[in-house]
């Protein structure tokens, strides 16, 4: 096993942290610079799993939905609400959401038929940048990572 260079570490830790807020978020600027990088870090490709900052974006995202869960009150409403709206918002069909399936499984899901799996939410939070978790009930302890 390999010595940890803690001085090294440190070096790295800071530097990085310089352009990428790795630590809790506590103010609002903390929050914006946050969402900055992983807005950076979305553009560049960095949501793909195979990216090499995949984990980083990861992290950080798990660091801004902390802060918004203690700081902000988002309405009870259900992962099919969630997705009506983004649909609404970008003017889209059911036909325009690859994402999930064909028309015909995009119908079912709304309709409360058939419920999204895990690849689903994942690239429906990755298509309109919001949170896995926004395609849960907000009663729910379900996570993706």
């Amino acid at each position: 096993m390999e010595t940890l260079n803690v001085a090294a570490l440190t070096d790295h830790f800071r530097a990085l942290s310089k352009v990428v807020p790795l630590h809790p978020i506590r103010t609002e600027h903390d929050y914006d610079a946050a969402v900055g990088a992983m807005n950076a870090l979305l553009d560049a490709g960095a949501a793909e799993e195979t990216h090499p900052l995949a984990d980083l974006v990861a992290t950080l995202g798990e660091l801004i939905g902390d802060y918004d869960q203690a700081h902000y009150s988002f309405p009870d409403v259900t992962g099919i609400d969630a997705l009506r709206f983004l649909m609404e918002q970008h003017h889209l069909t059911q036909a325009e959401l690859p994402e999930i399936g064909s028309q015909g499984v995009v119908s079912e899901v709304l309709s409360g038929r058939r419920e999204l799996n895990v690849r689903q939410i994942r690239a429906l939070a990755k298509r309109f940048g919001v949170a896995t978790s926004a395609f849960f009930p907000a009663d729910t302890s379900m996570a993706i990572a």
